[in-house]
């Protein structure tokens, strides 16, 4: 397992590295000043400088992602559970999902203000409807297209409907939830970051407003390579999940 991961893993690895590298070496010869474009060193000199301030701010994010991760994903699979197993739903109910996400999250926010005030509630929705949409399309997409030829053997035996969604419908819906959980998964903490803008007093998004309105940028990309690895952080956990639950999709005969 750890060798499959390697020979995936260091192809983008080495890319990653030699852009770091190209970066490191643009600035220093163009003399960029670090308030326009710091280094990668000095990126990481100032996140290590920055460490005992950060703990709050992280464990604060962390809580509010993995709280309105799990409310968002688990209100999709729901909604796309229910509008599956009853008739005409999908058809009324679906153009509206679409169509709500052509409302920008960030413009929801002052209306989540005066509705919610400035505690964790209004923080939680933001994320909850960051993650959400994800998971019902593609919940929706598996639970619509089970295997046909077990789909009809249930039938002509005699399964009921509830049957037919709990035996053969969810299950192989699994892999295409997890596809879904891992896209919610990865904007789950960006839309963490977006409600501490709401109004916060601790977070990775309130230590990224301080850091630009000071105009360390160095900062700025401490915040930004946070994001970046919590996020990749909770996509592998979902893959792993997956890869522990969904163990029949690749299992040998």
């Amino acid at each position: 397992m750890i060798r499959s991961i390697w020979n995936k893993g260091w192809p983008p690895l080495l890319t990653a590295i030699l852009l770091l590298l190209l970066w490191q070496f643009g600035v220093m010869i163009a003399g960029t000043p670090t308030w326009r474009l710091p280094a990668p060193l000095t990126i990481i000199e100032e996140g290590l400088r920055q460490a005992p301030v950060l703990g709050k701010h992280i464990s604060h994010t962390v809580t509010i992602t993995l709280l309105g991760f799990s409310i968002g994903s688990a209100l999709g699979l729901i909604i796309a559970c229910v509008l599956h197993v009853t008739p005409g739903m999908k058809s009324a109910f679906y153009p509206l999902l679409v169509l709500s996400q052509n409302i920008p999250t960030i413009a929801l926010a002052p209306l989540l203000m005066i509705w919610f005030g400035f505690g964790i509630l209004p923080k939680l929705i933001v994320i909850a409807l960051v993650c959400f949409f994800p998971v019902t399309v593609a919940a929706l997409g598996g639970l619509s297209n089970p295997d046909s030829g077990m789909h009809r053997y249930l039938q002509m035996i005699g399964a009921s409907r509830s049957q037919l969604f709990w035996k053969l419908e969810l299950p192989y819906a699994l892999p295409s939830v997890f596809s879904g959980l891992k896209i919610s998964a990865t904007y789950s903490v960006m839309g963490g970051v977006i409600a501490e803008w709401l109004g916060s007093d601790r977070g990775i998004g309130v230590f990224m407003l301080l850091s630009k309105s000071s105009f360390r940028t160095d900062r700025v990309f401490v915040a930004i390579v946070l994001i970046v690895v919590l996020s990749l952080l909770l996509f592998g956990a979902i893959a792993l999940l997956e890869k522990w639950i969904v163990s029949w999709k690749t299992a040998k005969p």
